[in-house]
């Protein structure tokens, strides 16, 4: 039962499971050298009564990011959770101040209990980010999500601003399309500190107009 009631959060569960906080277009960046943080948010569906928790450390290994993902989603007293590895490669624009930078990102997530199926999911996601001004950047998006247990495979592209107001608080507006679904979110990002955020966001996922809140927290610290 909860497979069925659960596939839309499900998908959306995996296609967030990206470095950089709950947003769903990821940027190119990646942790600097000898730097790793967590991040951990909770994402509630009003429609279903569903919720979403996330965890995932990650720290700069060579030149490559390396993280677990780890979702836990429940709805009707039932719980379920997808696990795996992330790793993501900066190719071009690794300079702070690159006015263009690109990545690349893949990921792999199995769901616990399996499903009937038990294929293990995965995601691969090229993202690329333009400095336009000081205080605005635009993120882009292209890749390929396979679901947890099917491995129904479907394609995945977004569009993203980051608006800076200051150096503490950021606009962030989007609209992605993953595993079928369009979702427009609109949030922000408040520094407390130079490596600790909040994030905040709502989000409308179509078709069916199912509502999302979530919550976020990023830690960066140095090993």
């Amino acid at each position: 039962m909860i497979r069925r009631a659960c596939l839309l959060p499900l998908c959306l569960a995996a296609a967030a499971a990206q470095a950089g906080g709950h947003f769903d277009v990821d940027d190119a960046g990646t942790l600097d050298p000898g730097q790793c943080q967590y991040e951990l948010w909770g994402q509630r569906f009003r429609q279903t009564q569903t919720t979403i928790w996330h965890l995932g450390p990650a720290c700069r290994i060579g030149p490559f990011e390396v993280g677990l993902n780890i979702d836990r989603f429940s709805v009707a007293g039932a719980h379920s959770h997808v696990v795996g590895p992330q790793v993501k490669w900066t190719f071009l624009g690794q300079a702070p101040d690159a006015r263009w930078s690109a990545a690349m990102s893949v990921s792999v997530g199995v769901q616990r209990p399996r499903h009937a199926d038990g294929r293990t999911g995965g995601q691969f996601v090229v993202p690329v980010s333009w400095r336009a001004t000081d205080s605005l950047t635009v993120h882009a998006n292209l890749g390929t999500d396979w679901a947890p247990g099917t491995g129904a495979r479907t394609d995945r592209g977004g569009l993203a601003g980051e608006w800076a107001l200051n150096s503490s608080v950021s606009l962030i507006a989007e609209r992605n399309r993953a595993f079928g679904f369009w979702t427009s979110r609109v949030g922000a990002r408040y520094s407390i500190t130079p490596l600790i955020s909040i994030d905040v966001s709502t989000a409308r996922v179509n078709p069916g107009g199912v509502r999302v809140v979530t919550v976020g927290l990023n830690h960066e610290f140095g090993r």
